[in-house]
C-alpha cells in the first residue's frame, strides 16, 4: 500500500463516516495526506484529516478522529489505527498490505516513480546558456546538472521537455572576445575589458591555423568571429555532452537580429501600445506588469537593448508551440524575473508561462579555503576542472543535492573520499552492494519470493515505507522544480537499506535451507535496488554495479 492508495482510502473513510453522522461531506478538504511520523513508534503513517475536517464539519476533532479511527481500523490494509493528541490519527498497515508495495516497484521497473500529471504540457527548458567568450565556469556548470535533472525529472512526470541553450553570440561580449582573439594572434595584450586566459591563445592559435590569412584579412575581425566562436562553441558543446548534458536545441540570439525577428517583435509592441517613446527611445511599460522599472527597448542611437532580444526570443518560443518556459538564470540576473514576465503581458499573454529560476553562485574549497586552479581560464574554475578533480559522477551529485537558492560550497576533498561522509559514494556504494547480493543469491540459487507479508521486522518496514515515498518526492521535484529532493531520498533510501541489511539476513548462512523470509527479502532489496537506479537516473548519475 503506497502512501498515494492509503491517503485515498482515508478520504473514503473520512466521506463514509461523514455521511453516516449526517455531516457535510465538503468539510473534507481535497488534499487528505498521511505522513511518516518522526517517530517510528508513533505508527507507519498519520493523518491530521480530523483536525482539518472537524471545523467546518461543526464537530469536536477528537470525537471526528474516534469515528475516523474505527473506520479506518476495519479497512483490510490497517492493523491499528490510534488516536493521538487532539485528533491526530497514527495508522499501522498489516504486514502483506505494506510488503504489497515491494511487488509494486518489482513490476513498474523502471517506469517506477513515473506519473502523468504533467501529461500535454510542453515545456521549454533554457539553461546553461553562457556566453561563448570562454569555457564553462562552475555557475554554469551547476545549471547543467540541475538543468539536466529538472528536465529528466518533469519529463518523468510526463512533461514533453524541450531542452535549450540559448548562445549570446550578439553584442559586445562577442566584440571583446574577437578583439581578444586577435591581440592574442599578434602576441599582443589582452585589450582593456577583453578576456584573458590562455583559453584565448590556444583558440586564436586555432584560427589561424584554420585560416592561415586571417589577420591580414580586410575582414580579420569577421573571420575571427565566424572561426572563433565557433571553436568557442564547440568546445562547450563538447565539455556539456561530457558532463552528461545534452540539449535539444541551440538558439543563437545572432539569429534573431538577422531574420528581422527583434524587429517585428518591436513593431508589434509600439503598434499595441505596449512601448512608448521618452527621450528619443522607446520604453517598454514593464512596470503595469510588477516590474520595478520600465525597460529601455530601443535606444535612442536607435539599436537594440539587451531586452529587446529577450522579447523577440520569447516570442519566438510561444510560436513554437510551447506552454510554459523556463528560464535558469544567474544570480546576477534577478531582474529578468519582472522584465520576462512584463515582455509576456505585453504581448497579452500570461505571464506565469514565465518561470524564472535564480541560481546562486558555487565555491570550491579545499583545506576549507577557496581553491582558484583554473590554468585556461586564469580566474575562475571551470567545468573540466572540477570533473577533473572528482570525476563527472560526484560533480553532478554535488551540484544538484542542494537547493539552487543557497550558496554552494563544494568540497573537493570530500568528494574524492570513498567513505561514507561522501554523499555521492554513500548513494552508489548501496546499489553496488545491492547489485553484490544478487550476484551472491544467484549463486547460491536464491531467487526472490512473493511472500511479502513475511517481511514485519522494523528495519523491513521502514525499507518498504521509504521505498514507497519515491513516487511523491518525484511529483514534488517536478511541481517545486527542486533536483535536489531527490538526491536528499536517495540518500534516505541508502540510509534505510544499509541498516536493513545489517538487522536482517539476506542469504542463507552455510548449509542453511533457503526459506519464503529469505525469498521476500530478496524481493525486497531488488525493489531497493531498482529505485535507487530509478533515481540516479533522474540525477544523470550512474548506478554501479561494482565499487
Amino acid at each position: 500500500m503506497t502512501p498515494d492508495v492509503l491517503a485515498d482510502l482515508v478520504r473514503v473513510a473520512a466521506l463514509d463516516v461523514l455521511a453516516d453522522r449526517g455531516l457535510d461531506a465538503a468539510a473534507l478538504p481535497d488534499d487528505v495526506g498521511v505522513e511518516r511520523p518522526r517517530n517510528p513508534e508513533h505508527g507507519d503513517y498519520a493523518t491530521n484529516v480530523a483536525l482539518r475536517t472537524a471545523k467546518k464539519a461543526g464537530v469536536n476533532p477528537r470525537d471526528l478522529a474516534t469515528w475516523l479511527a474505527e473506520a479506518l481500523a476495519a479497512r483490510d490494509g490497517i492493523a491499528s489505527a490510534e488516536i493521538a493528541g487532539p485528533g491526530f490519527i497514527n495508522l499501522r498497515l498489516a504486514s502483506d498490505a505494506q510488503g504489497a508495495m515491494v511487488g509494486q516497484v518489482l513490476a513498474a521497473g523502471a517506469a517506477y516513480g513515473t506519473g502523468d500529471e504533467l501529461a500535454g504540457r510542453s515545456v521549454n527548458l533554457e539553461f546553461v546558456s553562457a556566453n561563448p567568450t570562454g569555457p564553462l565556469h562552475l555557475g554554469g556548470t551547476r545549471w547543467a546538472a540541475v538543468g539536466d535533472a529538472l528536465g529528466r525529472i518533469l519529463s518523468a512526470r510526463g512533461a514533453a521537455v524541450t531542452r535549450e541553450y540559448y548562445f549570446n553570440d550578439a553584442g559586445g561580449q562577442i566584440d571583446r572576445f574577437v578583439a581578444s582573439l586577435v591581440a592574442a594572434a599578434k602576441g599582443e595584450p589582452a585589450p582593456e575589458n577583453g578576456y584573458g586566459g590562455a583559453y584565448i591563445a590556444d583558440i586564436a592559435a586555432r584560427v589561424v591555423a584554420a585560416e592561415p590569412g586571417a589577420l591580414d584579412s580586410p575582414e580579420r575581425d569577421e573571420v575571427f568571429r565566424r572561426v572563433g566562436v565557433g571553436f568557442m562553441f564547440d568546445e562547450i558543446k563538447s565539455d556539456l555532452h561530457d558532463f552528461g548534458t545534452d540539449f535539444d536545441v541551440w538558439f543563437h540570439e545572432d539569429s534573431l537580429h538577422k531574420s528581422g525577428a527583434v524587429e517585428r517583435s518591436v513593431q508589434e509592441l509600439k503598434n499595441s501600445g505596449a512601448l512608448y517613446e521618452k527621450d528619443g527611445a522607446w520604453w517598454l511599460r514593464s512596470t503595469e506588469h510588477g516590474d520595478d522599472k520600465d525597460r529601455v527597448v530601443i535606444k535612442s542611437d536607435g539599436r537594440p537593448a539587451y531586452i529587446a532580444g529577450d522579447i523577440a526570443y520569447f516570442r519566438d518560443k510561444r510560436a513554437r508551440g510551447f506552454d510554459l518556459l523556463i528560464y535558469m538564470l544567474g544570480a546576477d540576473h534577478h531582474g529578468y524575473i519582472g522584465r520576462l514576465k512584463a515582455a509576456a503581458a505585453a504581448f497579452g499573454d500570461d505571464p506565469a508561462v514565465v518561470e524564472v529560476l535564480i541560481g546562486q553562485m558555487v565555491n570550491l574549497v579545499k583545506d576549507g579555503t577557496p581553491v582558484r586552479m583554473s590554468k585556461r581560464a586564469g580566474t575562475v574554475v571551470t567545468m573540466n576542472d572540477l570533473v577533473g578533480a572528482v570525476g563527472v559522477d560526484a560533480a553532478r551529485y554535488s551540484l544538484i543535492r542542494s537547493s539552487v537558492d543557497s550558496v554552494l560550497d563544494v568540497d573537493l576533498d570530500l568528494l574524492v573520499r570513498r567513505s561514507n561522509d561522501n554523499p555521492v559514494f554513500y548513494v552508489q556504494y548501496a546499489h553496488a552492494r545491492l547489485a553484490s547480493l544478487a550476484r551472491n543469491a544467484a549463486d547460491v540459487g536464491l531467487t526472490p519470493g512473493v511472500e511479502f507479508g513475511l517481511l514485519e521486522h522494523p528495519r523491513e518496514g521502514d525499507l518498504i515505507r521509504t521505498i514507497g515515498e519515491f513516487p511523491e518526492v518525484v511529483r514534488a521535484a517536478a511541481e517545486l522544480r527542486e533536483p535536489h529532493r531527490v538526491a536528499r531520498y536517495l540518500e534516505s533510501l541508502a540510509s534505510a537499506y544499509h541498516k536493513f541489511y545489517d538487522a536482517c539476513r539476506v542469504l542463507p548462512l552455510g548449509d542453511e535451507e533457503i526459506t519464503e523470509l529469505h525469498r521476500a527479502r530478496l524481493a525486497l532489496c531488488v525493489a531497493a535496488r531498482q529505485v535507487l537506479a530509478n533515481g540516479l537516473e533522474l540525477l544523470g548519475v550512474s548506478a554501479p554495479e561494482r565499487m
